[in-house]
């Protein structure tokens, strides 16, 4: 089965923006056996989509759209759908009653540009999409699938992820697939790979390797006429991974760090607090916006400066940076009353420096701590820092 991506947004072509939507759906598709022949991009103008489009229809089995699903008039992915397949736009009044229900619940009236996100064509069935106001579309005709979905990249990848891929696993192979994602940390992605080769050296499944912000990521894919079969060729790989990888494991599937740590806080009805230096309070963001923090997350100091860091836990004193964090963790836990104490301690090198972060966990009995060098120049360094200090904080619960 031959695939083409088509990325739309003139955003993307002046370099405005990134195309990260047609390399993610990239790595997706070996996964279902679809062999990607054509990354095309174009502009928010139609008679150019319209030419995308058809020339996509008349050489590919499935076409994956991203963009142009939005309400203003330079959205123009759906009138070059319908202009190519020759099928008229109309609103849908159960889409239109969805979209006026959504607004109302923020208390706004639907401004009258966002109706177009209620049109659909007479092959086109919806996609939903939680995270924002533009549905996607699924149109078959003659053999052939388009999907049509938003370009903000995490709607795209949630509609992906929960309405695309199980549709399109039915309806292109007669095969029972079956997936399942490996959550690694503390190994580089060579290293990953090396491990998995000799873990694996002839895996009855297909295994993808990805790095991701919290880590690295192992995809396996186990094809079966059986359901029950693909399952036990999965259980028996990840069997094997898990043995080799090690505490460097740390989920599967949807688990996150903070997921998994607010479980076994819960559990056992332990609190937290944290004080973090270098990271700009992204350790404290991390459980701000989880539902139920409040009932252990007892809340963060960030500090912005090496002056300030001293007189907030230390009277001015320097030391290393292990102790720094070890005080942090303590400091943070005896002011805001938590079981538990996090801190991160760390200062930006020059341009060419490693920065040396220390991250401590303690509850008063007992301590965990890490200090490592990271590459300044990088601008994830802070979030790669905030989901280690998660991972040892997690080990530290365990």
């Amino acid at each position: 089965m031959n695939a083409e991506i088509i990325s739309i947004g003139t955003e993307i072509l002046r370099g405005e923006i990134t195309d990260t939507n047609a390399s993610w759906l990239a790595s997706q598709l070996p996964l279902l056996g679809i062999q990607l022949n054509w990354v095309t991009q174009a502009g928010d103008h139609q008679k150019r989509l319209v030419e995308a489009f058809r020339r996509a229809w008349d050489r590919s089995d499935l076409i994956l759209a991203t963009g142009g699903l939005g309400p203003t008039a330079d959205d123009l992915t759906r009138e070059s759908i319908a202009e190519m397949l020759e099928e008229e736009l109309q609103i849908d009044p159960v889409l239109e009653a969805g979209l006026r229900d959504l607004f109302a619940k923020f208390g706004r009236d639907m401004p009258s540009h966002n109706i177009k996100q209620a049109t659909l064509i007479p092959s086109a069935h919806t996609i939903p999409n939680p995270m924002g106001t533009a549905p996607g579309w699924w149109i078959e005709r003659g053999g052939r699938v388009i999907v049509s979905m938003p370009g903000p990249p995490r709607e795209m990848k949630l509609m992906w992820e929960k309405q695309v891929f199980p549709r399109l696993m039915k309806w292109c192979t007669g095969e029972i697939i079956v997936c399942r994602t490996l959550k690694i940390i503390g190994l580089s992605e060579a290293g990953v790979d090396e491990m998995v080769s000799k873990s694996l050296p002839s895996p009855p499944v297909e295994i993808g390797i990805y790095a991701k912000q919290d880590g690295i990521q192992l995809r396996l894919v186990a094809k079966d006429s059986r359901k029950e079969s693909a399952e036990e060729k999965i259980r028996e790989a990840e069997t094997s991974l898990r043995e080799t990888m090690g505490e460097h494991l740390w989920g599967v599937d949807d688990d996150t760090l903070v997921g998994i740590i607010e479980k076994l806080l819960l559990e056992r009805g332990q609190s937290l607090a944290t004080m973090e230096s270098y990271t700009g309070g992204l350790l404290a963001a991390s459980f701000g916006g989880v539902a139920e923090s409040s009932k252990y997350y007892k809340g963060g100091v960030v500090i912005g400066s090496q002056e300030a860091e001293a007189q907030t836990y230390n009277d001015g004193q320097t030391l290393n940076r292990e102790k720094d964090a070890l005080l942090m963790a303590n400091s943070a836990r005896e002011r805001l009353g938590a079981d538990i104490g996090i801190g991160i301690s760390g200062s930006a090198g020059g341009e060419e420096q490693a920065t040396v972060v220390a991250i401590a966990v303690v509850d008063g009995l007992k301590k965990r701590t890490r200090e490592a060098k990271w590459p300044t120049s990088r601008r994830e360094v802070r979030q790669w820092i905030t989901v280690a200090a998660l991972f040892e904080l997690r080990q530290f619960l365990l």
